[in-house]
Order: C-alpha cells, then structure tokens, then sequence
C-alpha cells in the first residue's frame, strides 16, 4: 500500500453523483487512483476485504444505509483502513460515534477541492487509531488527536495561560498539511460567569482544566463549522451557544455520575 502517496488508492461512497464526480476529478487530477460507488452496500461490495485500499472517503447520509454502520463493517473486514467520513448534517456527538468508531478525518459539505485534498493527505500520512469508551465530555480532547476538515490542533509548546481582567487567552498551533498555524482562544470572564450561573455552581469539574477544554471544544466547534482558520487567528467565545450549552450539561451529568460511583464505591 503507498500510505501518504499521491499513487494511493480510494473508494469514494456518496449517493450524490455531482458530489462523487468532483471528488473523483480532484482526485485524480493530483494522481491518486479513485473507485466509486453510489451507496453503502454497493461501496461494501466494491470494498470487499479492503486490501485494494489505502482510504475510504464515506458519505454519513445515504440510503439503506448509513455512513457510520458502512464504516463499522469496514473495520470489522480490515482493522487497519483509514476512513473519512463526510456529512452535511453532522453533530459533535456523531463526531464522537465516527472517532470511536476509528475515522481519521471528518468532512463537512460543502466542502473545496483543496480541502478535500488536505483532508486526504492527512489522512494518508496519520497512522490508524482506535477510540473506546470516550465520553463526550473530553470530544475536545479526541479532536486534539484526530482532524477535521483536515485540521488538527494541540496546546502550543511552552504555552502558559495569558489572564488579564479575569479574561483567560490559551494559544494552540493548528496543523493543515504541512502549515502550522499560532491560534488564540479567548474565553472572557463574564462567559465564565454566565458558564457559572447555568451549572448553578461555582466549583466546576477538573478545575482550571475545565477552562482549557471549554477553549477546545469552541475551536473544535469552529474549524467543524468554518472549514477555516478563525479571522485573524483569533477565536473569541463571546456567549453560551446553544451547543456551548449541551456540552456543558454533558460535563456536568457525566461528573454527577462519576461522583455517584464513587461513593457506591466508598
């Protein structure tokens, strides 16, 4: 197989012609031999035991059948595939499913030729990982390790949190190909605030560490939703989002429960 190769093969599975034919032709205009099929159990057969493969490019929405079941009979036929998984409609939580259930790299439609080819590229050159048991409290940890729209991102070397007026600015270097990039995250004290008032709590789970992983989650949430570096290379979280919010809730009913557990077990 020719892992991180423009000879490299690929199995393109989306129920949409336009879309397979513009993946297709971006494809092979930058050398990567390319199959399609136009829809789970046709991408299954074309699939077979995999070896013929170096990556799957799978739409999560088709019919008969979706994406993420696709992708768990892919693994089940060969552990080692690498697989994007591409979607339009796409939720943290289905992010989480598709990162335990092994994808490399999520793309979010519509999306450009050059993303798909850095998304590809990526994907190619990171080796297989498989996720267990991850709760979605720590999805901002998983995306840390994994890419989205072929970026990826970690807390920058030498890092140290920057305070001014109880307002807290985390750097981290986002990686794209063979780009990295200095990206701050500024996360306001008055959000700490209103974050406080709907835990309805002042001690929140994991300390200071709760911070860094709200920071996380925003820009996880942003380069889902953008397919871009932020403006100016600077995310400002600015509000509870609805999404900001059902993070929360999960971190705090996952902390509830694990405090449970601790004292059934005291």
């Amino acid at each position: 197989m020719n892992n991180g190769s423009q000879t490299a093969r690929i199995l393109i599975i989306d129920d949409e012609s336009n879309i397979r034919a513009m993946m297709r032709l971006a494809l092979e205009h930058t050398g990567y031999h390319v199959q399609v099929a136009a829809d789970g159990v046709e991408g299954l057969q074309t699939f077979g035991k995999g070896a013929d493969f170096d990556l799957v490019l799978l739409d999560q929405r088709m019919p008969t059948m979706p994406g993420i079941e696709v992708l768990r009979e892919i693994f089940e036929r060969r552990a080692e595939t690498k697989v994007i998984l591409i979607t339009a409609f796409g939720t943290m939580d289905l992010a989480l499913e598709a990162i335990q259930a092994g994808a490399q790299d999520f793309l979010r439609k519509p999306f450009t030729a050059e993303t798909l080819r850095t998304a590809v590229q990526s994907a190619l050159e990171r080796p297989v990982r498989r996720v267990s048991a991850v709760p979605v409290s720590l999805i901002c940890r998983e995306f840390t390790k994994s890419t989205i729209n072929g970026f990826s991102f970690e807390l920058a070397d030498g890092h140290e949190d920057h305070k001014a007026g109880g307002d807290l600015m985390l750097d981290y270097d986002v990686h794209r190909g063979d780009q990295t990039t200095r990206v701050r995250v500024m996360l306001p004290g008055y959000v700490q605030e209103l974050v406080r008032a709907h835990a309805d709590t002042e001690v929140l789970p994991g300390g200071e560490r709760f911070w860094q992983a709200m920071c996380e989650d925003a820009l996880s949430s942003a380069l889902w939703q953008e397919a871009a570096l932020p403006p100016n290379n600077q995310l400002r979280i600015d509000d509870l989002t609805p999404s900001t919010k059902k993070w929360l809730d999960s971190v705090l009913t996952i902390s509830l429960q694990d405090a449970g557990a601790v004292e059934t077990h005291a």
